[in-house]
């Protein structure tokens, strides 16, 4: 039997073995991702159920509200002190992954993991309109990354191993496999490696059979039944969908940058940039709830009820909004859910215009909704394939995949006429830059002391 032991593990420390190797280690990166994106999606759909009753309870008895601004002042101080203590919390996560990837970052992956975690649910539990997809990836890339570097691998395949993790944790957040190993390949390395497609498979089939055991194999949308698209007049109005979306999705990047040398460049200290959104959240959550959050229940919504334009155009703005108030602050959460939620209004406010004008018959409204989330994917991410592919998971229609890419392509095709920079990319450009530029202040600081 010890035999048998050695000879296997000799074999796999074989190079010629790298694929069986990576897929078993894949397999045990999604067991691990899988156990921690469960219990951080659990830890965040329970706030997002509870968090409408805690300010129905406030606004019945307001005596208490000074003690709910409290605790959002107290989750703020916790918050910096975390950003504080390591700044690769920070965001997203996912123009962090890019750049470890391309050699020009690092990150201590436990911890990381552990302020990740954390910091993410308190952000977005307390209300912040940001999503749980960046920080899953980041998640899932630090537990790839401790096996690599826990087992000693090399550098390329510690590589190989952290983009696996990042893919697992993707499809651990939404049920969506396929669309994890995608957005490795496409968005990721930029790369169809077979080296990175066996990880990657191996990792996110794994993580999402584990979370699919905690919360079911149901799709993270609710859509009820979407029809199947085979008018051809309808596809001509779904490519004005994509273009009317994709027009919408061009504004993103854009204030994002806006929002972030905002705060840059205003006054605050440090510790006073996540009080301002968390304030945001407190007041918005007696005025406006539906906007808080990662914005899940908003898009069952578009489905169930039927707003008025006023009302679609209010949550349009006040999402988009709020959710660059709460990114530029730097506090652990992502953009990924916000731009779905965005894409999903932008569709449903389409579909009432073009059934308004006698371009589209009400039963279309839900595929609008979907498509939406998949053109405005597009046009920010500049990913089309993994927002078709994405979407389709999420929502169960498996019938529309002709329909969600010429919608997907469209958008794409508008943001790269216009010349939009894929938004991950320029966040990791303009992280590079500042930490270029802090390197480059050190040096002088230094020099200068030299020649005093």
């Amino acid at each position: 039997m010890q035999e048998r032991l050695e000879l296997f593990l000799q074999m796999l420390t074989d190079p010629k073995r790298l694929k069986l190797r990576l897929f078993i280690e894949g397999n045990i990166i999604g067991i691990f991702t899988g156990l921690t994106i469960a219990l951080f999606r659990y830890l965040l759909e329970l706030s997002e159920e509870n968090l409408p009753h805690l300010y129905q309870y406030l606004q019945a008895h307001p005596v208490y509200i000074p003690g709910w601004f409290a605790v959002l002042v107290m989750i703020g101080l916790i918050l910096h002190r975390m950003l504080k203590a390591d700044g690769m919390i920070s965001g997203s996560g996912i123009p962090q992954i890019k750049g470890i990837l391309m050699g020009r970052m690092d990150m201590q992956w436990a911890r990381v993991l552990l302020l990740k975690f954390t910091g993410a649910v308190m952000g977005i539990g307390a209300g912040l309109s940001l999503g749980r997809e960046g920080p899953s990836v980041q998640l899932g890339a630090c537990l790839g990354q401790g096996v690599g570097r826990l087992t000693h691998r090399s550098y390329e395949e510690n590589h190989y191993l952290l983009t696996a993790g990042a893919g697992a944790g993707l499809a651990a957040a939404f049920n969506a496999p396929l669309a994890g190993a995608i957005f490795c390949l496409e968005e990721l390395t930029k790369n169809f490696s077979p080296y990175v497609l066996m990880g990657s498979i191996a990792a996110t089939v794994t993580a999402t059979t584990v979370t699919q055991f905690f919360f079911g194999m149901e799709p993270v949308f609710h859509m009820g039944e979407i029809p199947v698209v085979m008018a051809g007049n309808v596809y001509i109005v779904l490519i004005l969908l994509g273009a009317f979306v994709g027009a919408l999705g061009l504004g993103f990047n854009k204030m994002l940058v806006i929002s972030l040398d905002t705060y840059a460049k205003s006054p605050l200290k440090p510790w006073q940039k996540p009080l301002v959104p968390l304030f945001a959240a407190g007041v918005i959550g007696f005025f406006l709830p539906e906007i808080l959050g990662g914005g899940s229940p908003l898009v069952d919504a578009l489905v169930e009820h039927q707003y008025a334009i006023g009302f679609l155009l209010l949550l349009l703005a006040g999402k988009f909004f709020f959710t660059m108030l709460c990114f530029g602050s730097g506090v652990p959460g992502g953009i990924f859910l916000p731009m779905l939620v965005l894409g999903a209004v932008g569709g449903a406010l389409f579909a009432k215009l073009a059934v308004a004008a006698n371009l589209l018959a009400p039963q279309w409204t839900v595929n609008c909704i979907v498509f939406g989330m998949a053109a405005y994917f597009s046009a920010v991410v500049k990913s089309p394939v993994t927002g078709a592919i994405l979407i389709m998971e999420m929502t169960g229609s498996f019938h529309h995949l002709l329909s969600l890419m010429l919608v997907s392509m469209t958008a794409f095709l508008v943001a790269e006429y216009m010349g939009s920079e894929p938004v991950y990319d320029m966040l990791l450009n303009r992280s590079l830059a500042l930490m270029d530029r802090a390197r480059q202040h050190i040096q002088d600081s230094r020099e200068k002391l030299s020649e005093k």
